[in-house]
């Protein structure tokens, strides 16, 4: 059966595209490259001996898009990862993002319509939520004001889907992941950002293998246990079989509802500095990192109950905070270790 993966190139799409391949699928991706490279699909075929076709495809422009369908018109699902995905970048242009993550999803529901489609597959985000009253947060939890305007695309992209669902006969899941990080445990992939990382794992290993000078802790006075922000990391492997078996729970017609949504965490909440400390105790190495002043966007605390995606998908998360650290510390010295080769 194949698969077409959208954003197949990136962080968390190439994992996954890993764990459908070892579960007998057969893919295609779509990757515009805007933000990624083919540097990641070429670990990919390294892990599992197969190449990825990728369409270097800007999917806001429809008819290049609609032109991948047509090729490709024995595809049993889409898993749409495809989308602009840094908080603080969202807070200074709005615009870029609501027109990229919005007219990419649209342009993919037309074609999904066009060709029959059964089965779609939506990443969302955890940050759906806003600032949690109450933790863990469930999936009826009450979505609150977005914190950014990355955040608002992940909740009128589920809305779209809503309403798509309600009149069309394609089966969707909206999977409201947390804090995807770490990398395969081959060290083949892993999280590659261009340009200056935003996201907390990065900004580590890359602290502590010396590119970048220091880190800076983006707010230390919020009401949690050590005053820095409360996440729910979880390894970027969990999150990608969460997906292969939520496309297999709708190729099983085990949906209820047209359109259903799973939060993909561990359960656990840890603080920023919980982390770095995680990320010290593995590595061996003392990060240079100081605390600084709240970032924009941010949430103060977000963490899962997965319990409703443990019961009907029979997914659950296997990787703690220390392997997590470790697979992305790997991943890090291995880069440094290609770049040095070359």
């Amino acid at each position: 059966m194949k698969v077409l993966v959208t954003g197949g190139c990136g962080y968390i799409g190439s994992h996954t595209i890993v764990d459908l391949i070892n579960n007998g699928f057969d893919v295609v991706s779509v990757d515009s490259n805007i933000r990624s490279s083919t540097q990641l699909l070429e670990g990919v075929e390294r892990i599992t001996g197969k190449k990825i076709h990728n369409y270097k495809v800007d999917l806001c422009n429809l008819e290049d898009t609609n032109a991948v369908f047509h090729e490709n018109r024995d595809i049993v699902g889409v898993i749409h990862f495809a989308a602009l995905k840094t908080v603080p970048e969202s807070v200074a242009n709005p615009l870029l993002y609501f027109q990229n993550n919005l007219d990419s999803l649209i342009n993919v529901l037309k074609c999904v319509k066009e060709y029959n489609i059964p089965n779609f597959v939506f990443s969302s985000s955890c940050s759906v939520y806003g600032n949690a009253t109450e933790l863990p947060v469930v999936e009826s939890s009450p979505l609150l004001e977005a914190q950014s305007p990355y955040a608002r695309t992940k909740q009128m992209g589920e809305q779209i889907i809503r309403d798509y669902s309600k009149v069309h006969d394609t089966q969707s899941i909206l999977l409201r992941y947390f804090n995807p990080v770490g990398a395969h445990p081959s060290g083949l992939i892993g999280e590659l950002p261009l340009g200056k990382p935003d996201n907390l794992v990065p900004v580590i290993t890359q602290t502590a293998i010396g590119k970048i000078p220091k880190m800076v802790v983006m707010g230390h006075d919020y009401d949690t246990r050590d005053g820095s922000c409360v996440r729910d990391y979880i390894h970027v492997m969990d999150i990608a079989n969460a997906h292969t078996r939520a496309l297999q729970y709708l190729i099983d017609k085990k949906n209820k509802t047209n359109c259903e949504v799973f939060n993909l965490g561990t359960g656990n909440g840890v603080t920023v500095l919980e982390a770095i400390k995680a990320f010290e105790k593995v590595s061996g190495v003392k990060l240079n990192y100081e605390l600084g002043p709240r970032r924009p966007g941010d949430v103060i605390a977000i963490y899962a109950n997965n319990a409703h995606a443990r019961k009907e998908l029979g997914w659950s998360p296997e990787t703690g905070i220390d392997e997590m650290m470790r697979t992305a510390w790997q991943w890090e010295l291995n880069l440094r270790d290609k770049v040095r080769a070359n």
